[in-house]
């Protein structure tokens, strides 16, 4: 790989990404990062160039597991990740060879139709209160049932034995007012996964039926454990990643990241990631509230989020650091859900180009000096400020 041959030593970088950063026109023609005050990013804006990603290609809506794989320099259609080994890693599971993780989600079903796909988005207390109920699950037709809660209405089902298949159909429907999906076999090898999991979703649909809220649950990201090269191994940086919800923790670390458990707030990420910048080269650092906004429909809640993240900034920059802040996706208010569209890239670095910009926009960043590429391509363009490459040839 000719990024492999070049490397050499230089400057610490930061990738700050706020997850599902970018949307679309909402109120009077303006998107949320246009309705909201953020004078740090703007200052940055000023002074550095921006530039837009596009996170798989034309058209192709991404999930937050290849999204960030593309950020963190990996071909997200040579490693496709199911979400469900993620959210293990990042619950601390034990994930052995052959096993199958599966993402889950509590919900709320009334007369067999989803009405709300996250209960509410239950307190994390409430989710270990009903995996301690689930847990009297212990095993099915000699296939091992380990459950882990994770946070609010998250939590990974994982099954232990022989002949697991991925290839099963999702039972999350995408949407409310539709029933759930069955469980069924996508190929015929699968057919044994299959009838597994119908027997789970009975037997735990009987111990949730009298609850409130969460009284069913929902599965996607089918997944086993992939083969990946590491993060050092691929780039030659010492790692570090911190996030407050497990799957980008489980993302961290599938690349090989040194990942702490923990945090509960973008706070304390920011204090863990201070207390570790002299034993790293890289830092990966996630914040969640922006997407959570943007899929609850809240415009509101998404300039709040924004406006918060901005408040953050001046943490991350670092004296002769590089400090790249994008998004993995765009999170559209008017979408309710991810997007295809380019994501806004900010990188602070003297080295980085040429401003061009007056704010950080998702208008502004369009037309920016960093140009328009795929995320998988954000890597070069990070060694490269840090000083991180030589010279191709002579």
């Amino acid at each position: 790989m000719l990024y492999r041959e070049l490397l050499q030593p230089g400057s610490k970088i930061v990738l700050a990404v706020a997850d599902g950063l970018g949307g679309l026109p909402i109120i009077g023609g303006f998107t949320a990062m246009e309705l909201a005050s953020l004078p740090n990013l703007d200052s940055l804006a000023r002074k550095f160039p921006v530039g837009a990603l596009e996170p798989i290609g034309a058209g192709i809506t991404p999930g937050s597991g290849p999204a960030h794989l593309a950020l963190f320099g990996y071909d997200p259609l040579k490693y496709r990740i199911g979400r469900g080994i993620l959210e293990a890693l990042g619950v601390g599971m034990e994930v052995r060879k052959g096993d199958l993780a599966i993402r889950g989600n509590f919900a709320t079903l009334r007369n067999g139709v989803v009405v709300d796909r996250r209960a509410g988005r239950i307190p994390t207390s409430e989710n270990r209160r009903l995996i301690e109920k689930l847990e009297s699950i212990k095993e099915v037709m000699g296939i091992k049932i380990i459950w882990k809660s994770g946070k609010e209405h998250r939590f990974v089902l994982l099954l232990r034995g022989e002949n697991l298949s991925e290839n099963v159909k999702e039972t999350d429907p995408g949407r409310e007012g539709l029933p759930p999906n069955p469980p069924d076999p996508l190929t015929p090898e699968a057919s044994f996964t299959s009838k597994v999991l119908t027997e789970v979703i009975k037997r735990a649909s009987e111990i949730l039926r009298d609850e409130p809220k969460a009284n069913y649950f929902l599965l996607r990201g089918y997944a086993k454990l992939p083969h990946i090269p590491t993060f050092e191994e691929k780039w030659g940086l010492k790692a570090f990643g911190v996030a407050t919800y497990p799957m980008y923790r489980g993302l961290a670390k599938l690349v090989g990241m040194s990942v702490p458990d923990g945090p509960e707030t973008y706070e304390e990420a920011l204090k863990l990631l201070e207390e570790n910048w002299e034993k790293y080269d890289f830092f990966y650092i996630h914040y969640k509230d922006t997407d959570k906004a943007g899929e609850d429909g809240d415009w509101r809640k998404k300039v709040e989020a924004l406006e918060r993240f901005d408040s953050y900034v001046p943490r991350l920059l670092k004296e002769e650091a590089v400090l790249a802040v994008t998004g993995d996706h765009n999170t559209p208010c008017i979408i309710a859900g991810h997007s295809w569209h380019y994501v806004p890239l900010l990188i602070a670095n003297k080295r980085a180009g040429i401003p061009t910009a007056w704010h950080f926009t998702e208008r502004e960043t369009l037309k920016g000096g960093l140009g328009l590429r795929p995320s998988k391509d954000l890597m070069g363009l990070l060694l490269a400020t840090a000083s991180r490459l030589k010279k191709f040839g002579a």
